[in-house]
């Protein structure tokens, strides 16, 4: 590009300048809110950028965006871009949601809570694992966040994306070391290790740690302080014992149950929930690690365990009185308890961990310094089932959607048996028409079934925007990840695809739609009470049809400009407030679904004949399905109209033919098909087998041979 003039040339070359600032000076202004006491915050030189804040040389805080280390594509097929503000501990401490192009939170899910997702992940370490939304079964070693109904795949990928980033930028920049990003799961300890030891084995073992200070090393740590001269112990009792402490971890059975003895052992392994865990302290001495002024309610603020970047505190809660040893060989103990770790402080039982012994000195009536003493302990590895160590770029390669998968399984399973019970019903439906007494009450409970946990339970009320959204990705950059990371969306979709090619649309529109299922029992119980049915004539039933199919080409034409617009029009579909968000929206939307839902009582469902453009997606691949399982006899139509009267879904024409393209599958039809007391053709054939039998009976009785009387 050429300027004619000097002053246009250094006018851009202004305006480039405040540009490309920009993001510095926003990363900057971020780092300093987050981190105030930072001596300096400056760009960290690399590749990928991020704002550092130091004190002295040290690093202690990173700002930085996500798009920049774990671009993860979304539902959109683009990544969610976030700020994220990680301290010197690897610790999340603030952040926000800058960017995204997500469709369906664009258009029904407000921007509160998304904020509110993420505003969960604030204290949160890279150390964590992390799990988004409901799991079938609680991970131990895993911390579960809630989701947002609606927009599973998007805060699940956004999950991902904040914990992956935040792990990248602290081995990348040197805020952590790759070694220390420990992701493997916590150990568990073999049941099967007892062995019967006394306190010097097990001390040689290293099942018990201790600390010992005398009064003239505690002394010593207080030189130098206001406080050196409180308390000091004369020449002579500088080597006298301060504190004779010891720790163990209980839970291993040769520890716990050489202490307290088999009965007290299994009692305390049966007072722990999953994933807590047993720490014992045992001393002697003047000084008390409990201390004095503990009160309930109240923290035990002389001692906390320390692993890794976790600091643990016991309150009143976490105290068990420990028993009486059983053991001869122990040293002389004054005081003794035991604390429990519990599940939310994600201890590792085979991990290294310290106990820290604060010691408090008063110098005034209101002040006071202390120092901390700390008794390492090392776990006894032999004694515990540890995982292998999962590498970051392990984690980082391991697919999304088989954690996901993993998590729900309970879910699967149910989706899975629901579904299986429906093939069973399509399979067999000549056999359950034939029984009506036994498929109508089956029917409503699937209809319940699928309104209850399909629809607002599993979100897998399938919308048309579905399809354009697959329709999208295969013109562009397909992948099935995306659609893998929703599993029930994923088994539902590959089910109605399937069924389509066998049934047509019906069975997904019949069965398995959650909003068309509140509409069936909604006009179920309508006509229960005797509520007066209003039906379009047929001629004019007939062209309102098209309405719907009109309505997704609209859609899909503009889903080839913009798939977000399509999001927002397709708000034709009532699905994502009445069952997706569970009514939770404006009150213009609510109104829009309510008023669908009264309409269904007078009309059966109306929205589905006339409005819905999913039945009208699925109707159009529907035609080439491979079956004909609806049965007719030659007499349909003409002259029978018994069951084109009786179709709810008007989906019989007068002449007899069912329209594959609008029946829902419902069998009532095929109930009236095999009905010898109703179905005219069935009807004859009936009388006709009954007067054959009363024939049969009548040349039986005339042929029969009459008896002989024997005389003598």
């Amino acid at each position: 590009m050429k300027f004619r003039h000097p002053l246009c040339f250094l006018l851009a070359l202004i305006l480039s300048a405040t540009v490309l600032s920009v993001p510095a000076e926003t990363g900057s202004k971020e780092a300093r809110n987050h981190f105030p006491d930072a001596e300096r915050i400056e760009e960290m030189p690399g590749k990928q950028p991020a704002m550092g804040a130091f004190s002295g040389d040290k690093l202690v805080g990173l700002v930085f965006e996500t798009v920049d280390y774990a671009p993860i594509p979304a539902y959109s097929g683009k990544p969610v871009n976030m700020r994220i503000a990680l301290n010197g501990s690897g610790e999340i401490v603030g952040g926000q949601l800058l960017e995204h192009e997500e469709p369906i939170v664009l258009t029904g899910i407000p921007e509160k809570k998304m904020d509110q997702f993420f505003n969960q992940y604030i204290g949160k370490s890279i150390h964590d694992r992390m799990r988004v939304g409901i799991s079938s079964r609680k991970r131990e070693g895993y911390d579960y966040v809630d989701a947002v109904s609606g927009a599973t795949v998007t805060v699940v990928v956004m999950g991902d994306t904040i914990m992956r980033a935040a792990r990248m930028a602290a081995v990348t920049h040197g805020l952590i070391e790759e070694d220390a990003v420990d992701l493997r799961e916590p150990a568990t300890v073999k049941p099967n290790t007892y062995s019967e030891a006394g306190w010097e084995e097990l001390r040689e073992q290293g099942a018990i740690s201790r600390l010992h200070l005398t009064r003239g090393e505690v002394d010593d740590a207080f030189e130098g302080t206001e406080a050196a001269d409180v308390d000091r112990a004369p020449e002579e009792a500088r080597d006298d014992t301060f504190i004779n402490l010891y720790a163990t971890y209980l839970n291993t059975p040769n520890t716990g149950r050489n202490l307290l003895g088999k009965e007290h052992y299994q009692k305390l392994m049966e007072r722990l929930d999953d994933g807590e865990h047993a720490i014992m302290l045992m001393a002697d001495g003047r000084y008390s690690f409990k201390g004095t002024g503990f009160v309930r309610g109240g923290i035990f603020d002389r001692i906390q365990i320390n692993q890794r970047d976790t600091s643990i505190q016991f309150r009143d809660s976490d105290l068990v009185r420990a028993p009486d040893f059983v053991l001869e060989d122990m040293p002389t103990i004054s005081e003794k308890d035991i604390f429990i770790v519990r599940q939310q402080n994600r201890f590792d039982p085979a991990a290294p961990w310290e106990l820290q012994l604060r010691v408090r000195r008063q110098y005034g009536a209101l002040d006071s310094t202390f120092v901390n003493f700390t008794l390492d302990y090392e776990p006894v590895e032999a004694w515990f089932n540890i995982p292998d160590r999962k590498a970051l770029s392990e984690e980082s390669d391991q697919p999304l959607w088989v954690s996901v998968w993993q998590d729900r399984q309970v879910q699967i399973a149910v989706l899975g048996t629901g579904l299986g019970v429906l093939v069973f019903i399509l399979l067999f439906q000549d056999w359950l028409a034939k029984r009506p007494r036994l498929l109508h009450p089956l029917r409503i409970g699937f209809l319940i079934y699928t309104v209850v946990f399909i629809g607002w339970y599993a979100l897998a009320q399938l919308s048309v925007v579905n399809i354009f959204t697959f329709t999208n990705a295969v013109f562009t950059d397909f992948s099935w990840t995306t659609f893998l990371m929703d599993p029930m969306m994923f088994i539902m979709w590959s089910f109605v695809a399937a069924t389509l090619l066998f049934w047509g649309r019906g069975v997904f529109c019949g069965w398995l739609c959650p909003f068309g299922a509140m509409q069936e029992l909604i006009n179920l119980a309508a006509r229960k009470l005797k509520i007066p049915q209003f039906d379009v004539p047929f001629a004019v039933h007939e062209r309102l049809w098209a309405l719907k199919y009109l309505i997704l080409l609209v859609l899909f034409g503009i889903s080839l400009q913009s798939l977000g617009a399509a999001e927002q029009y397709s708000e034709v579909e009532p699905f994502k407030t009445a069952v997706t968000l569970h009514w939770q929206r404006e009150w213009g939307y609510v109104l829009y679904a309510a008023l669908l839902l009264v309409i269904g009582i007078f009309n059966h469902k109306f929205y589905c004949r006339y409005v819905c453009p999913l039945g009208a997606g699925l109707a159009i691949p529907a035609r080439i399905r491979l079956f004909d399982w609806l049965k007719r006899h030659k007499e349909c139509g003409s002259p029978c109209q018994i069951c084109a009267n009786e179709c709810e879904i008007g989906a019989i024409h007068p002449d007899g033919r069912i329209n594959p393209n609008e029946c829902h599958y419902c069998l009532d039809c095929q109930v009236t098909y095999w009905n010898d007391q109703k179905c005219p053709p069935m009807i004859q054939k009936r009388k006709k087998r009954e007067k054959m039998a009363r024939t049969d009976a009548d040349d039986s009785k005339n042929n029969r041979i009459p008896a002989v009387e024997v005389t003598s």
